[in-house]
């Protein structure tokens, strides 16, 4: 289970060290091998160990290549998927596309999604968390029935 969120930065080479806490387990859970992919609804990346990712493309399998925006979904997530495999120091290497795409510069925000982690660029991430905070607090929002039953 990955939680928490962490600042890091990319080397000159485009690379992230994952944190020492989370290493243990992607090595033994998929040997270091991890997919990295663009995500759909914000403006960072999403980076899967492999067994998790093996999950996720069951599902995309399911889908209809005939349904435009299943074929959409499966386009977007599929074709920038990257494998990343994490070397002896627990650095992984982001491809230059996903950096771009996700705007990542030297200051990154690891964040920690259970089965995942988003890779956000160190502003957009502060400017997320703002934003997230705000329209919660503001309300104007229909909450889900899964979140009507949420207490903390």
């Amino acid at each position: 289970m990955f939680r928490g969120a962490n600042p890091l930065s990319l080397d000159s080479k485009g690379r992230l060290s994952i944190p020492t806490r989370h290493r243990d387990s992607l090595l033994s859970e998929s040997e270091g091998k991890m997919i990295c992919t663009v995500d759909l609804h914000q403006p960072c990346l999403l980076l899967y160990p492999l067994v998790e990712w093996e999950e996720i493309e069951y599902k995309l399998r399911q889908l209809s290549s005939m349904n435009p925006h299943e074929r959409r979904v499966q386009r977007v997530l599929l074709g920038n998927a990257h494998e990343v495999d994490m070397d002896k120091s627990g650095r992984i290497l982001l491809p230059t596309a996903l950096r771009q795409h996700a705007g990542l510069d030297k200051p990154i925000m690891l964040v920690g999604q259970l089965n995942k982690f988003e890779i956000w660029s160190d502003s957009k991430w502060h400017q997320q968390m703002l934003d997230d905070i705000e329209t919660e607090l503001e309300g104007d929002f229909e909450l889900t029935d899964s979140l009507k039953d949420f207490s903390l």
